[in-house]
């Protein structure tokens, strides 16, 4: 982890990982290696004590003793970085000892009871970006889907005690300040939207409580509106499709951010050409995904009629693209029940265009239209 940056002066950067210094000191004077030297070492860098609560104790005091001496660093040396660089890179090192937790989650209600929760959280506003994404990597880890399948109650009692300290908060303010510049950061965007993903998998509730206290939705929109393609990309899309798929309110929420049009203009770039990857591929089925989610309350129909989306999905259906089948979907979702979106398909001409989809049999699409 490197612990400063340019575009603050007060951090200190921490080294990245590699060579070690006495490494020349393994090597005897006839060039071999003193391989029974070395296999000590090794054994000593990888014991792993027994996880249990006197050694989750251990973690936690160790891991408050390396924060005190940082907080009181940075207050005593606010403009001396290398004062308390070396406290940065010990605290570090006790956020990723505390990963190991992650391997015992039955030991997650002992976590909380130590009172220390807070005080990680604490750290994904800290000066040193490096140390926020200590705790979004830490944070991650801990709620991992495949650590709490089967421990439903630590997982529940950990989360809670999450939500209570504003970790959703935390991490979308930490998410805002990221740079898309850099690689750290970048791999940190991913790391938090997989916790939100995950904090949503244990407690749904999550998905509207995440919406209604902080600017996930306006980061994703944004996100989204980028033309290039990345993974953090197709990963938003796929937040977003969790956020709406079981939340009205989200839904509703989205359609007054201008939602409609944003999606819209998203899947209007594959009106004539196919994805270029299959992590394209699920990003464009993850946005139609949304777009039928929004058609869902009555307002976000005519948000979609009034952008001319009736027309669009026309569009790439004469394209005969990757996108036909999508695109059918959204206009059934946009024609139920909402007899404007009805006549502005037959008025442009939609029958002709998707009576080849269903001639032959009879498909919900023809029952959707003819209901209408």
């Amino acid at each position: 982890m490197e612990v400063s940056d340019e575009r603050n002066p007060h951090v200190a950067k921490r080294k990245r990982e590699g060579s070690n210094a006495g490494e020349d000191s393994f090597a005897v004077a006839n060039g071999d290696v003193d391989f029974s030297l070395l296999e000590e070492i090794e054994k000593s860098n990888h014991s792993i004590e027994a996880l249990d609560i006197k050694t989750l104790k251990k973690l936690v005091l160790s891991f408050e003793r390396r924060l005190k001496d940082n907080i009181a660093g940075r207050l005593k040396y606010p403009d001396q970085p290398e004062k308390f660089a070396d406290s940065e890179i010990e605290l570090h090192e006790e956020i990723e000892k505390l990963k190991i937790l992650a391997g015992a989650p039955e030991l997650y209600p002992d976590l909380v009871n130590l009172n220390v929760i807070p005080s990680i959280l604490d750290l994904l506003t800290h000066d040193n970006t490096d140390i926020a994404i200590d705790v979004v990597g830490l944070l991650q880890d801990l709620t991992d889907e495949d650590v709490l399948d089967e421990n439903d109650e630590p997982a529940q009692i950990l989360v809670d005690c999450l939500i209570e300290n504003n970790v959703l908060e935390s991490l979308v303010q930490n998410l805002l300040r990221l740079s898309e510049s850099d690689a750290d950061e970048v791999a940190a965007v991913y790391s938090t939207l997989s916790t939100i993903e995950n904090l949503i998998e244990v407690k749904p509730a999550v998905a509207e409580m995440v919406c209604e206290r902080t600017k996930l939705l306006r980061w994703i929109v944004g996100k989204i509106k980028v033309r290039e393609f990345d993974s953090n990309k197709q990963y938003a899309s796929e937040i977003l499709a969790i956020l709406l798929q079981s939340s009205v309110a989200n839904q509703k929420r989205l359609g007054q951010m201008n939602g409609v049009d944003v999606v819209l203009q998203a899947v209007a770039m594959y009106k004539s050409r196919d994805p270029r990857s299959l992590d394209e591929e699920e990003m464009v089925e993850n946005l139609f995904d949304c777009l039928c989610c929004l058609l869902m309350p009555l307002e976000n129909k005519e948000r979609f009629l009034k952008a001319e989306g009736v027309e669009l999905m026309i569009i790439i259906m004469n394209q005969k693209k990757m996108c036909y089948g999508s695109a059918i979907r959204a206009i059934d979702f946009a024609l139920t029940n909402y007899p404007p979106a009805c006549e502005r398909f037959v008025d442009v001409m939609g029958l002709k265009t998707a009576f080849p989809a269903f001639m032959g049999k009879a498909s919900s699409f023809s029952f959707t239209y003819i209901k209408c």
